[in-house]
């Protein structure tokens, strides 16, 4: 066995060779693509027969040059940049640090601890492209709201009364609107006739009139002016908002229907979707972000470990707390506070579960956290059986812990 530590960049990759007694055999500055690959080869292959003997630690598991190492049938390990600077200080004090030295340290660790890493699976081709429409969606949402945010900012400043007319400014309504009129004195000049055709031009179908009649009455409502320069000016700012939040929102829907349709056709769709709260949105998240490797979690513990749910213990002689874990993967953490949420209308079993929490003193947010975390146990167990969800079965034979605490010692 040889064992090869990569730290990887975006133009090159630093190399280093050992063998199992941690003896130097070779290394260098690979560059990117599939010359890299093939110098990487020639590294290894000098020293192994079968790509089965040399075992590789990286601090990324994506990207076209970690799929071609995983392709090739090399054992590769996954590890955390949070590990790698941790292990680097156990071996040096300076504090000095360079790429061809945390190339060193993978190696090492591949070669001394890896069993305390994961392998990086291989996930089928029709999951990493849920994974990837998943996150694209997501992060237009989060783009969106802070436009939204930004926009809202601005219009605090010069045009009050539209806030009152449009308390969501992502919407269709307010957009159209506000294109028209991004400025107090053509909103106030707005007839109701306008405003009507305005929202019917937007894909408003009812209460068109009694909506536009709130539109003016909001717009024409008294408030203070700003100089007339500088309305202009906020006004052209606003122009430019609404246009971006605009084509965010046709963007957004473009991605969820390309979503909708990769997680239709993954066979595990009908397995996710089963589950409360789990619509397509949120269940292709869920899966994507999980994958569809059937060998990668060992058991329900292991899933909730990597979801970053299962609470963590800090005990030191005679005092010890629980606490949430907050090195996740904002991604899929995002998606399963979403989904506790959700299944709290759609689970008799989970309002009960997250009700018991709440009675026994944890706040909205810990009582969210536990039932995240209890959901991902059934959805592990859902999916290693490959059965739909079944109410009964999930909650009718176990009662639900008290406390925060005792989810830590159930997880």
């Amino acid at each position: 066995m040889i064992f090869v530590g990569v730290d990887w960049a975006e133009a090159h990759h630093d190399v280093y060779v050992q063998d199992a007694e941690g003896k130097r055999l070779g290394g260098g500055r690979l560059p990117e693509g599939a010359a890299g690959i093939a110098r990487f080869h020639e590294l290894v292959g000098a020293h192994v027969e079968s790509p089965a003997e040399v075992v590789i630690g990286i601090e990324t598991d994506r990207g076209l040059f970690v799929a071609a190492l995983v392709g090739t049938g090399y054992e590769v390990y996954a590890v955390n940049p949070m590990s790698t600077s941790r292990y680097r200080d156990r071996h040096s004090a300076s504090g000095a640090k360079s790429d061809p030295g945390d190339a060193k340290v993978l190696a090492d660790m591949v070669r001394t601890d890896r069993h305390n890493h994961r392998t990086v699976a291989g996930d089928s081709e029709e999951v990493q492209a849920i994974k990837i429409l998943a996150r694209a969606h997501q992060r237009m949402i989060w783009s969106r709201v802070r436009q939204t945010h930004g926009l809202r900012s601005g219009l605090r400043e010069f045009y009050p009364s539209a806030l009152e007319a449009f308390p969501d400014l992502s919407r269709s309504d307010a957009l159209a609107v506000l294109r028209i009129a991004p400025t107090p004195e053509l909103g106030a000049k707005l007839s109701r006739s306008k405003i009507e055709a305005t929202l019917r031009r937007a894909g408003r179908q009812r209460r068109v009139e009694e909506r536009a009649e709130e539109i003016q009455a909001a717009l024409r409502s008294e408030q203070l002016a700003a100089p007339g320069l500088v309305s202009g000016a906020m006004g052209a700012t606003v122009l430019a908002s609404v246009a971006v939040i605009a084509e965010m929102v046709s963007q957004i829907e473009a991605l969820s229907g390309e979503l909708e349709a990769g997680f239709d056709a993954h066979p595990d769709a009908v397995v996710v979707r089963s589950l409360p709260g789990l619509g397509t949105i949120l269940g292709a998240r869920v899966l994507g972000e999980f994958g569809d490797e059937p060998n990668r979690y060992a058991s329900p513990k292991c899933r909730k470990n990597y979801a970053g749910t299962s609470p963590i213990t800090r005990a030191s002689g005679s005092k010890r707390g629980v606490l949430a874990r907050h090195v996740r993967n904002r991604h899929l953490a995002d998606a399963l506070y979403l989904w506790a949420f959700a299944s709290l209308t759609a689970s008799p079993g989970a309002r009960v579960y997250y009700d018991a929490h709440r009675a026994a003193g944890d706040t909205h947010h810990q009582a969210l956290r536990a039932l995240g975390n209890r959901w991902v146990g059934i959805l592990h167990g859902c999916l290693a059986h490959h059965c739909v969800y079944d109410e009964h079965i999930a909650w009718g034979h176990r009662s639900a812990p008290t406390s925060e605490k005792e989810s830590a010692e159930a997880a």
